[in-house]
C-alpha cells in the first residue's frame, strides 16, 4: 500500500505543470544564469558557490510551495476526506506523500548536479553524504511548513501566500544572492531563515568540505519542530 501510494503521489507531482516549473525549470534556469552571468564577486568556477543555494531553492520549491498548494486543493476537492474514509491507514497517506517528496528532491538533485558539472561544479567528495542528509532534513522541515500553510487556509489564499513566502525566502534567505551581499540587516537575518540555514549548511559541506555548523542545524530543527507542531493542531481535511 505504501509503495502504491508513494508512486501515485510522485506521479501527481511530476505530471503537474506548475510543479515542474517550480521543481526543475526555475532552479535550472537560475543555476545556469547565476553560474554564467558575472553578478556579485564569486570565485571561479561560480557554480561551486551557486550550487548549494540552488539545491536549497529546489528543496524549498518542492517540499514547501508545491506541497502547500497541492494540499490546499486536495482539501478543497475533498480528496483527503475521501481517502481517509478508505481502508488506507492515515500513516500510509502521510508517509506516501513524504516519500514522494523525497523522491522528487532526489531527482532534482541528480538533474541539477549533472547540469552543474557541465558548468564546472567540483563538489567536495567528502561532503556528498552529509549533503544528502541535509537535503533530507531540509525536505522534512520545508514539508512541515508546507503542511502548516496548506492545511488550514483556503486554496486561493494558499496559492498567493505560498508563492509570496517562496519569493521572500528566495531573496531574504540568501539564495538569489549570497547572504554576505545582502543589504543591511538582511545579511544577519538570512541565517535564521530555513532557506538561508539550509544553503549555509550545504555550502559548508559541499564547498568548504567542513561540518555544517551548529547554528544552521539548530535553525532548521527549530523551524521544523515549530511548523510541525503547529500543523498538527491546525490542519483540516476539508
Amino acid at each position: 500500500m505504501l509503495a502504491a501510494q508513494t508512486r501515485i503521489e510522485t506521479l501527481l507531482i511530476v505530471r503537474h505543470g506548475e510543479q515542474a516549473l517550480l521543481t526543475l525549470i526555475i532552479p535550472i534556469a537560475l543555476l545556469i544564469g547565476m553560474s554564467t552571468v558575472h553578478i556579485g564577486d564569486l570565485p571561479e568556477p561560480r557554480a561551486n558557490s551557486v550550487m548549494p543555494r540552488i539545491l536549497a531553492l529546489a528543496v524549498m520549491s518542492t517540499a514547501f510551495t508545491g506541497q502547500a498548494i497541492a494540499l490546499g486543493f486536495d482539501r478543497r476537492y475533498g480528496v483527503l476526506k475521501r481517502l481517509s474514509a478508505t481502508a488506507l491507514p492515515r500513516w500510509t497517506l502521510i508517509s506516501g506523500r513524504v516519500l514522494a517528496t523525497l523522491l522528487v528532491v532526489a531527482l532534482q538533485a541528480v538533474v541539477l548536479s549533472v547540469t552543474a558539472l557541465f558548468l564546472g561544479w567540483s563538489p567536495a567528495l567528502s561532503g556528498l553524504l552529509p549533503g544528502a542528509v541535509l537535503l533530507v532534513l531540509g525536505t522534512l522541515v520545508f514539508g512541515a511548513a508546507g503542511v502548516l500553510v496548506g492545511g488550514a487556509l483556503r486554496p486561493e489564499i494558499i496559492l498567493a501566500l505560498a508563492n509570496a513566502i517562496w519569493f521572500v525566502l528566495l531573496l531574504a534567505g540568501g539564495l538569489a544572492l549570497p547572504a554576505a551581499d545582502l543589504p543591511g540587516a538582511l545579511a544577519d537575518i538570512a541565517g535564521f531563515l530555513p532557506s538561508g540555514a539550509l544553503a549555509e549548511a550545504l555550502d559548508a559541506v559541499l564547498v568548504q568540505s567542513s561540518l555544517p555548523g551548529v547554528q544552521p542545524i539548530l535553525v532548521l530543527l527549530a523551524w521544523g519542530v515549530a511548523c510541525g507542531a503547529t500543523a498538527v493542531r491546525t490542519t483540516r481535511l476539508t
